[in-house]
């Protein structure tokens, strides 16, 4: 049996630095501390301290999981991506996933609504564009088709409302070469060739 001879608050003080038989052991969140009656000369068996050491691993993960998926939606791929640079543990990724599903803080398809509707409103794409970057985010075939069926996106309308908000950068010049350079960029930003004809006159 070991025994905690100290208990020490970290700098953030929602963790505690727990020491065990005079050494420094692991760090606890305060809801684990408080869940396995952990304090000062109570007693553990090593089975015992390797489940809490496990369980405020965790933790510890998952609060740093929440903030990356709290800053914006998040898809599988991004926090499996996740999972990889942060050198997470292969044993926590189907528990931290089924976590993040339990909260509906992870699902591809309002992942893909969001990523949709963010660029119509604000960095307008073609849907070929939409739906490689949706791949690109692991979103499979059959969710992308289906969310952007769902959307009813007017792909020329939105080419046409794209050519005027970048009006300016085709000022200088002649017809020819502004309709050109237009071409270029709705083909550029992922327009098929007959909605680029629409939208330009062609």
């Amino acid at each position: 049996m070991s025994i905690i001879t100290a208990l020490k608050p970290q700098k953030n003080q929602k963790r505690v630095n727990v020491y065990v038989d005079g050494e420094f052991a692991f760090g606890v969140d305060l809801e684990n501390l408080v869940k396995f009656g952990i304090k000062v000369e109570k007693e553990f068996s090593s089975e015992e301290l390797n489940k809490i050491i496990h369980q405020a691993e965790f933790q510890k993960t998952f609060d740093k999981l929440l903030r990356f998926v709290m800053t914006r939606p998040r898809s599988t791929k991004e926090v499996n991506d996740w999972f990889k640079r942060k050198k997470v543990p292969e044993e926590l990724h189907a528990k931290l996933i089924k976590r993040l599903e339990k909260l509906d803080l992870i699902n591809d398809q309002a992942f893909a609504k969001w990523w949709i509707d963010q660029r119509i409103q604000f960095r307008k794409k073609g849907i070929r564009a939409l739906k490689m970057e949706l791949s690109q985010k692991g979103i499979n075939r059959e969710i992308i088709d289906q969310v952007l069926e769902d959307q009813n996106i007017d792909e020329a309308k939105m080419a046409k409302e794209l050519l005027s908000k970048k009006a300016y950068k085709w000022e200088r010049f002649d017809d020819q070469k502004k309709r050109q350079k237009q071409i270029e960029f709705l083909l550029r930003n992922g327009f098929d060739w007959e909605v680029v004809k629409k939208a330009t006159g062609e």
